[in-house]
């Protein structure tokens, strides 16, 4: 049920709030993800005002996912709201084909990377997402059914870096019926999403059992109380954990980890299994997480001395020189991308590629394999006293051309003895020493 005592959300509550968030420019240039609910609406209403006080501006973007015959018609009426509302509005639009399963995930993926993409085009450093306190009550408890531990409790973060943009997420402390009254004293509509009374969806189940859930005391605001107690802990742990890798974990451009044993099993357990789980993300690209289960086995196993390698979340384990060596397993390096001279083309989720603007043709990027590795030594033997263990040296990227090796940039080889031009960079999508989860409190700060 609607409360329509609720007050609209001021711009003195809104600009403490931005002040807290911190880390806007001068003149901040700002993103705003609209899909014309309410939510959204009074998000690009607010920003519009807090931006225009500090002599910047405000970009409205809605995605056409192209789900329903209507969706292309319902995003121009959007742009227009915004036209009234003096905002610039861009459409996206989610082309190619659609997953049969798994579509609401599909298209918040989607949602994100055409958002992100977007951003980085307009040269515009924060993306504000319209998330409020009733949408983190409800990811608090999907998480909980779950069987979610701390980093699933803590809910969304109010901040969160993702490549060159920084989502920012400014409503997490008011409601729903506040956003709604925002609207209304600005004068501004806003369209209702049909998907949100919709019984298929697991979030319109919860809206539909809420007058339940509060009347046992899971009100929004208790919810929303135990996120933030969780992201807590969650900073606290990722905190230790980052300290952990700065001490034991060694990173290699050439894709790998080297962990020094010691520190590692003599750091508290849920800690040591943090700091593998990222170290695995980190070389494996983060495609296929490793499950809790699998990591406190390999835990376990580098206890007891760990004999035998393993192969975990596209990575290969092992003991090597008294150290634990994490390497991308090579067969799992599988991506192979065509590229133009001079274009910087991501890798594996793990290198960053760019072939030489003095090459004639395009090259295909793709690992550089047991044969690859044969042709290089061939050419240039000097090349092995890099001691680099085979499933290093076999994941790295290689140019090919027409099934011959060209290049391997991370190495310096160029198989036509030029001076190489090429570009190899390890640059992971995950990084191994990020951010602790942050957690904006009621002290005017970020924890």
């Amino acid at each position: 049920m609607r409360d329509l005592t609720a007050g609209p959300v001021s711009d003195p509550e809104f600009a403490r709030l931005m002040d807290r968030l911190g880390g806007f420019e001068p003149a901040p240039r700002v993103a705003v993800g609209v899909s014309g609910g309410g939510d959204s609406v009074a998000l690009a209403l607010l920003l519009h005002r807090w931006t225009a006080g500090q002599g910047g501006s405000v970009l409205a973007l809605t995605i056409d996912h192209g789900l329903r015959p209507e969706s292309g018609e319902e995003a121009v009426a959007v742009g227009r709201s915004m036209a009234v509302l003096g905002l610039p509005h861009r459409i996206l639009r989610w082309t190619g084909d659609k997953p049969a399963g798994g579509i609401q995930a599909a298209a918040r993926a989607a949602r994100h990377r055409l958002l992100a993409q977007s951003c980085a085009e307009e040269g515009i450093l924060h993306l504000a997402l319209a998330h409020h306190r009733d949408d983190q009550a409800e990811t608090l408890l999907l998480r909980l059914a779950r069987g979610s531990g701390i980093d699933g409790l803590a809910g969304m973060a109010a901040i969160r870096a993702e490549g060159a943009v920084r989502i920012i997420r400014p409503l997490l402390d008011w409601t729903h019926d506040r956003l709604l009254a925002t609207c209304i004293a600005a004068g501004a509509g806003w369209v209702e999403d049909p998907s949100n009374h919709n019984p298929r969806y697991a979030r319109a189940r919860l809206r539909a059992a809420r007058s339940l859930l509060e009347a046992e005391g899971l009100d929004a605001l208790r919810l929303a109380e135990t996120a933030r107690r969780a992201g807590r802990a969650r900073a606290a742990l990722e905190t230790a954990t980052t300290t952990l890798l700065a001490e034991a974990a060694s990173l290699y451009p050439e894709g790998w980890i080297r962990l020094a044993s010691a520190p590692l099993l003599a750091a508290p357990e849920e800690i040591a299994l943090r700091g593998l789980t990222r170290c695995l993300a980190v070389v494996g690209g983060g495609g296929h997480p490793a499950r809790d289960e699998a990591v406190e086995r390999l835990h376990g196993e580098l206890a007891a001395g760990l004999e035998h390698g393993r192969t975990l979340a596209g990575c290969r384990v092992l003991r090597r020189k008294g150290a634990v060596l994490i390497a991308r397993e090579p067969e799992a390096a599988a991506e192979q991308r065509d590229a133009l001279p001079g274009e910087r083309v991501r890798w594996d989720r793990r290198f960053v590629v760019t072939p030489s603007v003095a090459r004639e043709s395009p090259v295909t990027i793709a690992r550089l394999g047991a044969p690859g590795w044969g042709v290089l030594t061939a050419s240039q033997p000097d090349v092995t006293e890099l001691d680099l263990h085979p499933a290093v040296r076999e994941s790295l990227p290689g140019l090919w051309l027409e099934g011959r090796l060209e290049a391997v940039p991370s190495l310096g080889f160029d198989a036509n003895g030029h001076i190489p031009m090429d570009v190899a960079t390890f640059s992971p999508v995950l990084p191994l020493g990020r951010q602790a989860f942050p957690v904006v409190s009621r002290r005017d700060d970020i924890i």
